[in-house]
């Protein structure tokens, strides 16, 4: 007991508008229906947790995260109730304490427990039909300042840790754990394969309709991960881990879930850098960068670009380095930094073409092709234009040279482009040739279940205002308006319209 209150469970019982004799009553019968009847919960006991900072003993933290996942309709995790032991529960900064943000980074040991456990409330939530979206977003400075020193250290492989005497003992890796045994290299191959599988369908239908089954599988590798294999299979194993999370974090962002797609990027940079692939866990925090420009704050961005790039160590391919910079230039764009923009942009197109590929492509890494490049420099020249108008002729140039090489299925990236050259195209002046491609993102846009993409729709909606007296783009402007999906309320109240 630490005497202290506990700030974190204290502003999540405020949340959820319990009374602590209703909350004891609830730990009791969600803890019978979790297979431990003999649990004895009182509203002493509740108010000792949290006005004195007592940590309860498993199962009550598990059980008391299951119960805010519900009541709150997002992921809630042992350590955002601040009911971790090895950490420091609830306190704030301003009691002469400093605390990162989340617990983060957590002790290496802990990776395949908090990655289980995200994972099992994330499918809980998805079996019971909640939102899963009300969670606060971590701020770009604040997230890179919490994983600064833990990022530049050299990564700690669980194959170093000390065996245990059991060599296939397993650790309690939280809520709703699969039961997995120990795998071989046939069984991390699949899960390899599978990886691929879920990329390509992401791609090419957006991350709606396979978001659940790829957070399924991580969770069952977090339940392999328990496990104490051999170095070189446990190595492996955590970039499947990596890979899936990253690939959970960019479905959760392409579908909303803004602050879940955080915590998955931030557990791909766990997990890569327990394999000791720190390119890998670089490349995850620049897609935390990505999703910080989408929602409009591109300083947190390029805090967050830092991070990447510093962190991801020396072993960095020209044609990584190149997509950092791509990113990083898109943030400069949504800044109004024409000038800095171009100069990345400009770095970025040197690096990728000095890539001779001497080195096996990371797996991560071989979707990033020439019309990626493009696609990139269309959008931050497109993001550009709306500061400089001058800028919106050179989005059309790198948005056209894009479509001219989308032949590979990834259907939502060819949105994004037609998107692109549609709306530089009305910066432009061009209403007819902007016309023409607005209708072709459209019509793709319906067998998408992409979000990012409807988001982006929005943006080029703004620029159809000028030329609503044309039929035309009267017709189109209607079109849109049928078509958009219903926005959600905003933190406000308010809902947000076209």
């Amino acid at each position: 007991m630490s005497g202290r209150p506990n700030t974190r469970l204290a502003d999540l019982f405020g949340l959820a508008g319990w009374s602590k004799g209703e909350l004891a009553r609830l730990v009791n019968r969600q803890a019978a229906a979790m297979g431990h009847p003999q649990l004895a919960t009182d509203t002493s006991r509740v108010r000792r947790w949290i006005d004195m900072g007592e940590i309860p003993r498993d199962p009550v933290p598990r059980v008391l995260a299951a119960l805010f996942t519900e009541r709150l309709g997002r992921v809630v995790t042992i350590e955002d109730l601040g009911l971790v032991r090895q950490g420091r529960a609830g306190k704030r900064q301003g009691d002469g304490i400093e605390e990162h943000p989340d617990d983060l980074p957590w002790p290496p040991e802990r990776t395949a427990a908090v990655l289980t456990e995200f994972t099992g409330m994330d499918l809980m939530l998805n079996r019971r039909g909640l939102v899963g979206a009300g969670a606060a977003l971590a701020t770009g400075s604040t997230l890179s300042g919490a994983m600064y020193e833990w990022l530049h250290t050299d990564p700690a492989l669980r194959a170093d840790a000390p065996v245990l005497d059991d060599p296939l003992h397993v650790d309690p890796a939280g809520f709703d754990r699969y039961e997995a045994a120990p795998v071989g290299s046939q069984e991390i191959e699949a899960l390899e394969r599978s990886v691929e599988v879920f990329r390509a369908w992401d791609a090419a239908r957006g991350g709606g309709l396979q978001r659940k089954a790829v957070v399924g599988q991580l969770n069952e590798v977090g339940g392999m991960l328990a496990y104490h294999h051999p170095p070189h299979l446990q190595r492996r194993l955590w970039g499947v881990a990596a890979n899936l999370a990253v690939l959970a974090g960019w479905m959760s962002h392409d579908v909303g879930l803004e602050p879940t797609a955080q915590k998955y990027f931030v557990i791909a940079a766990h997990a890569a850098r327990e394999g000791g692939d720190r390119p890998r866990a670089g490349e995850a925090l620049s897609r935390a960068a990505r999703q910080m420009v989408h929602l409009g704050r591109p300083d947190e961005a390029l805090d967050l670009m830092k991070l990447a790039q510093s962190g991801a160590g020396d072993r960095l391919q020209p044609r990584t380095k190149a997509m950092f910079h791509t990113i990083e230039a898109w943030a400069q764009a949504a800044m109004g930094k024409g000038q800095a923009m171009r100069r990345t942009l400009g770095q970025a197109e040197d690096l990728f073409v000095s890539d001779r590929r001497d080195a096996a492509t990371p797996d991560w890494m071989q979707t990033f092709k020439d019309e990626d490049l493009y696609g990139m420099s269309a959008l931050a020249y497109r993001t550009l234009a709306e500061f400089d108008p001058n800028a919106a002729g050179t989005a059309q140039h790198y948005a056209q040279k894009a479509l001219a090489l989308r032949v590979d299925g990834r259907e939502r990236s060819k949105i994004f482009d037609h998107l692109s050259m549609a709306s530089a195209c009305f910066i432009a002046d061009d209403p007819e040739q902007a016309d023409r491609y607005a209708r072709l993102a459209l019509m793709a846009m319906g067998s998408n279940s992409s979000r990012r993409t409807w988001d982006r729709l929005r943006e080029m909606y703004r620029l159809t205002a000028q030329y609503a007296g044309y039929p035309r783009i009267q017709e189109l402007r209607e079109e849109i308006r049928v078509s958009l999906p219903k926005q959600r309320a905003r933190k406000d109240g308010s809902d947000a319209q076209v």
